[in-house]
């Protein structure tokens, strides 16, 4: 590991070199490359460049201490040499996570769709309720909401909605959302006070930006039809709504976010792109599919990555084990303790599997 974090360092010193001669702008594209480059390597070095001197302070004290005769001094040595070996442990932990291979969907902005599963009105009512959760995260993080498709119950419940998020590190954050989601409580239609059980099901798929997905218009059938917001709201007497059915897989994709026709199929074909992405890499790679978190099940109720209980205010992420007694947090968008927790597992996870 250490001889290739020499060579990392030594790269980047060309790179900055080359990042300084003027010529490098007349070739954009070969200078976002250059910079993109640096960019990566940058905190991996910094971190490296501590480690290194850690490891320095380290064998300093070690060498000090041999031949140290005052106690007081002697002490002193010790307290460095136990700090320095600390340090030096826990910037080790630090370099192998940065060295671990990026996933290039990262930086994405990320589609989201939300389905009522098991559960009829409450599970759309349910649904609503992680809409309205995702929003909120999020608006907190400055992340903006694009509206793609959506049908909605009359009293607000989601049938099923598709929405983007976007921002840097969208995909980073809300790709382990994938699954279905259960909720316990007691509806609000409840007389007898008996708590429910009710499913939603969310698929993540990362923005197909830059991807060559081939894709021959005789494989596509594209529909027309007037669009409509929640409760009938922003109802459009022009058929503006696209839907694209892609006929070899199946596929469909919906768009009426947008008054314009033109916008909208250019929303909706950006969406297919993500799908069939998503669906032939998952076809030509077994293993992937398997390892992936992306797969949303039927939405029965036996099938559930997190838990929302309502009457005990707790939530619980079956795939990692962990518990939150935060419920009423989380539902308003705070669910970076979710997502953290997600992320060290999945990086110890790589750990693990590379030290094999």
């Amino acid at each position: 590991m250490l001889e290739k974090l020499k060579q990392m360092k030594e790269r980047l010193k060309e790179l900055e070199k080359e990042l300084q001669d003027p010529d490098i702008y007349l070739d954009q594209k070969h200078f976002q490359k250059v910079a993109k480059e640096q960019a990566d390597l940058a905190p991996i070095i910094e971190k490296y460049d501590e480690y290194v001197k850690n490891e320095k302070n380290l064998k300093d004290a070690e060498e000090m201490r041999k031949g140290e005769t005052d106690k007081e001094m002697l002490a002193l040595l010790d307290e460095e040499y136990s700090t320095s070996k600390a340090n030096l442990a826990k910037i080790e932990h630090e370099l192998k996570v940065l060295l671990l291979p990026k996933d290039e969907d990262d930086e994405k902005n990320v589609i989201i769709e939300i389905r009522g599963g098991a559960g009829g009105d409450e599970a759309a009512l349910f649904g609503a309720d992680l809409k309205r959760m995702y929003y909120l995260f999020a608006e907190k993080n400055n992340y903006s909401i694009e509206e793609l498709d959506g049908n909605y119950a009359d009293d607000g419940g989601v049938k099923y909605c598709t929405f983007m998020v976007k921002g840097k590190g969208a995909f980073s954050k809300l790709k382990f959302e994938s699954g279905v989601h259960r909720v316990q409580r007691v509806p609000e239609t409840e007389s007898q006070g008996r708590v429910h059980t009710s499913t939603a099901t969310v698929a993540v798929l990362p923005e197909a930006t830059n991807v060559e997905i081939e894709i021959n218009e005789k494989d596509l059938q594209i529909d027309t039809y007037r669009s409509g917001g929640a409760g009938g709201q922003h109802v459009n007497k022009t058929e503006s709504a696209i839907r694209i059915t892609h006929i070899p897989t199946g596929i469909v994709v919906a768009c009426q976010d947008e008054r314009s026709q033109i916008k909208n199929r250019e929303k909706a074909m950006n969406w297919l792109k993500a799908k069939l992405y998503d669906f032939y890499q998952s076809q030509a790679d077994k293993e992937y599919s398997e390892k992936r978190r992306l797969q949303v099940g039927t939405g029965d109720r036996s099938e559930k990555i997190r838990t929302y209980n309502y009457p005990q205010n707790r939530v619980t992420d079956h795939r990692i084990n962990l518990t939150l007694y935060s419920l009423d947090s989380i539902m308003n968008g705070n669910i970076e303790p979710l997502i953290e927790a997600l992320q060290i597992a999945h990086q110890q996870a790589l750990l693990s599997g590379s030290e094999e």
